[in-house]
């Protein structure tokens, strides 16, 4: 049975409840650093191991936290992690860490991360908040690394900086996309992305708010 538990919370958020295409969540860094492979898959990096270690330790710690600050204990836990990992990108990844910006300074507020430590490791075992954590890093990451790469292919004909598509220009018979590269994309492979899961998965559509009126016609 424990087991079991483990093994869904690890596998449930890679599809059935991903982050980004059932819960849209975390989806500002998702547009913002899938540019190219490399920033996404770091950015990806960076937040599967922030968010598992910071259930790690709001779950051992759950019962010790006052409720009334909470969320000021999980933020600073967030906090304190985030600086570590971005003073190690900016120590051994420097120009990785430039192109990211201030995006791994935000995944401190990211809502996946909040999330996760505030809905399950406050009422979860260690074990088990880090299988939950680390499912949801890798279903994030899944999309994060699929969007980069779709980006990245279709806007450079590169792949992690290597050419993967012959360039025009280069004698070959591609010609780079540039509208891959700018914000625009990211939305419309985002968007595309959301359709595709909901129409193979159509219990993960959300029900209408409202219903319909019936037709006249119909009523009689």
């Amino acid at each position: 049975m424990a087991a079991g538990r483990l093994w869904s919370a690890l596998t449930r958020p890679l599809i059935d409840q991903n982050p980004i295409t059932l819960q849209i969540l975390g989806i500002c860094s998702a547009l913002a650093v899938t540019t190219s492979l490399d920033t996404a898959v770091t950015m990806a990096a960076s937040l599967t191991v922030v968010l598992v270690l910071s259930t790690v330790i709001v779950s051992l710690i759950r019962r010790h936290i006052p409720d009334s600050i909470r969320l000021i204990v999980q933020i600073v836990i967030v906090a304190s992690l985030v600086i570590v990992i971005d003073q190690f990108l900016q120590a051994f990844f420097f120009d990785i860490s430039q192109r990211l910006s201030v995006f791994v300074g935000l995944i401190t507020t990211n809502c996946l991360v909040l999330g996760r430590t505030e809905s399950f490791a406050r009422s979860n075992p260690p074990l088990v908040s880090a299988a939950d954590a680390l499912g949801n890093g890798l279903g994030y990451s899944l999309v994060l690394i699929l969007i980069g790469a779709l980006r990245e292919l279709f806007g450079t004909g590169k792949l992690f900086g290597a050419q993967v598509l012959p360039l025009v220009e280069q004698g070959g018979w591609f010609t780079p996309l540039s509208l891959m590269l700018l914000a625009p994309s990211a939305f419309f492979l985002l968007g595309g992305l959301v359709w595709a899961v909901r129409s193979i998965w159509p219990d993960q559509a959300e029900a209408p708010d409202t219903t319909p009126p019936i037709p006249e016609e119909a009523r009689r």
